[in-house]
């Protein structure tokens, strides 16, 4: 028997809002979530804009213990792994727990944590030489990246193979084509995925300073993003997480619980050509494209909607644009194509699973959503990109793609519920 990987739960902590219903009210509104940052005094950086999440981990559901002992990437995958699991409906116990795994990304893991640290060790860069006896008792969890992995198995009690996916901002993908390969391959019945990042510190900020990748619109926060608009200068970071139950359709259908949509199809691949450098015939991800088709059985006219990386950078949009062009050929131009990130930022690692939450909640809606601030087209961008207002339709198959520093670049192919119960 053939076995098949669907979506039957969704956690989602996002910019804008905290949970599911909240998430989906915001992307589906073409309603921003970028502002000033709140978190540290950014004034000194060449962006001073992000997607910030309102995010109190007590009030959202940790212990004292628990908020003490992990970082806010952590906080925010456990939050977002309780919700999924609830809305899977899903008991993790005996047996099913043994067969149950944890994929989770993250591209950046507990940077915030390991920043603040280690001003408090080095009295803020004056010591060289650091006093640990300052040291916070869990500072080796923020440290390593797989603890969000083993919070995760923690906090819903899977006991079955756990991994962290770590990719640079396709991580978020990955992952979540990770736990289906090994749903489909028999590893796990269950799978909890998805990826989390908070990324929003001085550090992080200088990094993207060096490269100039980040919008200098500082005045007008929430239009700061302007992913295929001719007037956009560069991404805004974010933050949030998006937690998947990916599980196996038969165990699905047994126990009736309600399917999202199938993971039909994943493949990756990297350009091996420049760190941030994007070779503009989009062959590396028109390649993961076709792949992910091929694997989902799907041909290029089957495709309802493609949910674009859309940084808001010039050359990622006129990339991923040359790549939907190269894979589904004419059909590209019939074919409605959006990107979220100017309403919830690009939180690096987490953004792909956050975009495949979306588009599940898209699939399920029957409603193909916009891409804000996209007020004036890019020329070279001459694609369908779903301008500011979302629209009515109906969604069998849905293509998400991402693109990474370092020549990452991933596709993923979701089906209808229906086709998978075909």
């Amino acid at each position: 028997m053939t076995r098949r990987a669907v979506i039957t739960g969704i956690g989602v902590v996002a910019p804008g809002g905290i949970g599911r219903k909240p998430f989906w009210d915001l992307v589906s509104s073409g309603t921003t979530a970028t502002r000033t940052i709140t978190q540290f005094d950014a004034r000194a950086h060449r962006c001073r804009v992000a997607a910030e999440c309102d995010f109190d981990p007590l009030a959202h559901g940790l212990t004292l213990k628990e908020a003490r002992r992990t970082d806010r990437v952590s906080q925010l995958a456990m939050v977002a792994a309780r919700e999924a699991v609830e809305d899977s409906g899903v008991v993790l116990d005996g047996r099913l727990a043994e067969r149950t795994g944890v994929a989770i990304g993250s591209a950046v893991g507990g940077t915030t944590t390991m920043e603040r640290e280690y001003a408090v060790l080095s009295d803020s860069g004056r010591d060289w030489v650091v006093d640990p006896s300052f040291a916070v008792p869990h500072l080796y969890d923020y440290f390593l990246p797989s603890s969000i992995a083993a919070e995760v198995a923690r906090t819903t009690g899977a006991l079955g193979p756990a991994t962290i996916v770590s990719t640079g901002c396709t991580s978020g993908i990955d992952s979540v084509g990770y736990a289906a390969e090994l749903v489909r391959d028999g590893d796990a019945d269950v799978m909890i995925t998805g990826a989390t990042d908070a990324p929003l510190s001085p550090i992080t900020l200088t990094c993207f300073d060096v490269i100039k990748a980040t919008s200098t619109q500082n005045d007008d926060p929430a239009s700061a993003c302007r992913p295929f608009d001719r007037t956009r200068s560069g991404l805004i970071l974010g933050e949030g997480a998006a937690v998947l139950v990916v599980e196996e359709y038969e165990h699905a259908r047994r126990r009736g619980a309600h399917v999202y949509a199938e993971v039909a199809g994943y493949a990756n691949r990297c350009n091996a050509f420049h760190m941030t450098g994007l070779k503009p015939d989009g062959r590396e991800m028109a390649e993961a494209i076709d792949r992910a088709m091929e694997e989902a059985r799907v041909s290029p006219g089957d495709v309802d909607y493609v949910n674009a990386h859309g940084s808001g950078t010039k050359q990622n949009d006129r990339h991923e644009t040359a790549a939907v062009k190269r894979s589904l050929g004419d059909h590209a131009y019939r074919t409605p194509m959006s990107g979220i990130k100017a309403m919830v930022g690009h939180s690096l690692g987490a953004i792909g699973s956050i975009e495949i939450a979306a588009c599940a909640l898209a699939m399920e809606e029957g409603t193909i959503l916009p891409t804000a601030n996209l007020h004036e087209p890019d020329p070279e961008c001459d694609l369908d990109y779903v301008p500011l207002t979302a629209r009515e339709g109906r969604l069998d198959t849905v293509l998400t793609v991402g693109s990474g520093f370092g020549g990452f670049q991933s596709a993923m192919i979701l089906t209808n519920p229906g086709k998978a119960a075909a």
